[in-house]
């Protein structure tokens, strides 16, 4: 059965694409549930601007995560810790720390699921942590650990 997808699937396609499926996985998933619609000679005219509308919503999130990660690469990060005498902090600085201080210092809000770091960070110095905000767009951010006093 041909159907025009109107919201993407995985492994399937995306808004706008006319796919060949199985009946039975046309008639009792895709089309039930709004993901998909039987390909009629009106649908097919519509694919092209589900296609459209699609590819403006990818370039506008594309766009969006590029500019902040302008924003986040121009904004190195202070955190103040505990420290011992020999530079080792008595905790670790986690992703939830340095989200915390990503939003303090710009207002963004970054889910710490996105920022990446190896192991917690245990020692006073510059350490540099990636953020994940697209498939595409991968920003790396400063953070200074300084010895709170």
């Amino acid at each position: 059965m041909r159907v025009i997808l109107h919201r993407a699937v995985d492994k399937l396609g995306v808004p706008g694409q006319v796919v060949d499926v199985a009946d039975g996985y046309a008639r009792n998933y895709l089309i039930p549930r709004g993901l998909a619609a039987p390909a009629s000679k009106g649908e097919v005219r519509h694919s092209a601007r589900l296609k459209q509308a699609h590819e403006k919503r990818v370039q506008e999130a594309l766009s969006e995560a590029q500019a902040t990660a302008d924003r986040l690469a121009g904004a190195p990060l202070r955190i103040p810790a505990r420290a011992g005498e020999d530079g080792r902090l008595f905790g670790s600085v986690t992703v939830t720390d340095v989200a915390t201080a990503i939003e303090r210092a710009t207002g963004l809000g970054i889910d710490r699921k996105r920022i990446h770091l190896p192991e917690p960070i245990r020692s006073v110095g510059t350490h540099s942590v990636a953020v994940h905000l697209h498939p595409d767009v991968n920003a790396s951010v400063t953070v200074e650990v300084v010895a709170q006093i």
